[in-house]
């Protein structure tokens, strides 16, 4: 259960683990000894909640889900595209209910060395009752970043950060704290992560926390993992990520935070090839009267100050411009992949159409033989209709793809139009409280000052 606070007597501390599990079944380096490490390591640990991803198989959530009947009585695996989310749920505390969401783009059905597309990529929301309180966890994984410099796959990743944003905010709203987990794909500075943390008001565990234990600058992939393919920098990438956020009734603080470094004691191999991340939260419920430590009544950047918030309000003027302007470079990219299936396809009906005008030659002809082989001609048909229901499938996915991308860009154009309203209202900001930092200035843990 939740363990009461011994130096703040009035405070619940809350356990999450999150991790990237990495479950490919026969796919995966040691897939099956992995997740027995796994659940070794989940029944030992006194974690509250679990958050996972990549557990792709129901088989491996049903193994994992026995083993932890004692410690984790309950679950909940989260179903979507093909194979499944990957995104399950372990919890101490009594599962209320779950709800899953599945992103209106995710890649690529035609890219099967990359599959993103055949996850179904979504996030997972499940209500607890803890106490008093009513907690939502959100777990997701968003779609994979194969080149940082070409990366074809960035306003797909733009836009599930604005529907994940979106639907955190919309379903939140009773919520006394807030807490979403998982792999983001997406660097600290990166625009969605960003987008995110801006918009739904969300804060870095990491970057909150006065305590770290855990691979330099944060890292979740790094060089000194084997099973890590992907050949991170030196001091490894962070794309896994524990955020939360409290309400106008609890305060929520990150006490410690610490991650896998690799390794594991006595064991081969690491547990996945992203390191795993814990953090312990302090839940202290705010006075009758509503108004928490910083007098902000609990309502976030929005509410501390109007020269605060002019700045948070201009940053996310900024932020959802940068957004609309890459999910614009996707729809092009879209509408010419789309005029390409369709001229293709045209150029498939005329052929199959000249095939069915020469076939039908020798019947006007009175039995006058066919000018071509049968096998060849009839290789030939068939080729022509292979071209044409091909390009008729890319030409209604790249069609649905428009329809997303169009809608995503309008609710963009219009949340920048309410910001710049709101903007608008506000006096010019003094020069006391200053304005947010650039993107590529973080907090270290503990809040003393900009990592170098």
């Amino acid at each position: 259960m939740s363990t009461p606070d011994p130096v703040h007597p009035t405070s619940v501390r809350l356990r999450v683990f999150s991790l990237n599990c990495w479950g490919i079944r026969y796919l995966s380096k040691h897939c099956a000894r992995r997740y027995a490490m796994i659940g070794d390591l989940l029944a030992k640990e006194q974690y509250d909640v679990v958050l996972l991803q990549e557990v792709w198989s129901e088989k491996d959530f049903d193994a994992l889900r026995k083993k932890l009947a004692s410690s984790l009585p309950f679950g909940h695996y989260f179903k979507s595209g093909v194979i499944g989310s990957g995104l399950a749920i372990f919890s101490k505390h009594r599962i209320q209910d779950t709800f899953r969401y599945r992103y209106s783009l995710n890649g690529y059905p035609y890219m099967l060395n990359h599959g993103d597309w055949f996850g179904g990529k979504a996030v997972g929301m499940a209500v607890l009752n803890i106490g008093d309180t009513t907690a939502h966890f959100y777990v997701t994984h968003l779609h994979a970043e194969y080149s940082r410099e070409k990366d074809s796959y960035l306003p797909h990743r733009v836009v599930q950060a604005w529907e994940l944003q979106h639907f955190i905010r919309y379903t939140s709203a009773e919520a006394d704290l807030v807490v979403l987990a998982g792999d983001f794909n997406m660097h600290p500075t990166d625009l969605g992560t960003r987008l995110l943390r801006t918009y739904a008001d969300l804060r870095d565990a990491y970057v909150e926390t006065p305590k770290f234990d855990g691979c330099e600058d944060g890292g979740t992939m790094i060089a000194e993992n084997p099973n890590n393919d992907m050949a991170p920098p030196e001091k490894g990438l962070r794309i896994d990520y524990i955020l939360f956020k409290g309400s106008s009734r609890l305060e929520l603080h990150c006490e410690s935070m610490s991650t896998t470094k690799g390794s594991v004691p006595d064991h081969a191999f690491p547990y996945s090839d992203h390191e795993a991340l814990t953090a312990e939260l302090r839940l202290d419920r705010v006075p009758q009267d509503g108004v928490s430590q910083d007098g902000s009544k609990g309502m976030g950047p929005l509410a501390r100050g109007s020269d605060r918030t002019a700045a948070k309000l201009a940053e996310l003027v900024d932020i959802v411009t940068e957004a609309r302007t890459e999910v614009k470079v996707g729809l092009h990219c879209a509408q010419g992949m789309c005029y390409t299936a369709a001229r293709t396809g045209v150029m498939g009906l005329v052929l199959l159409l000249l095939e069915l005008a020469i076939a039908a030659v020798p019947w006007l002809a009175l039995g006058a033989p066919g000018p071509f082989p049968s096998v060849s001609f009839y290789l030939l048909g068939a080729l022509c209709f292979l071209i044409l229901l091909t390009t008729a499938l890319l030409y209604l996915f790249y069609t649905m793809e428009i329809k997303s991308l169009q809608e995503a860009e309008d609710q963009m154009r219009q949340a920048v139009g309410c910001l710049q309203e709101r903007l608008r209202g506000f006096p010019l900001a003094s020069p006391g409280p200053p304005r947010l930092g650039p993107p590529g200035k973080e907090r270290r843990p503990g809040g003393v000052g900009p990592e170098e």
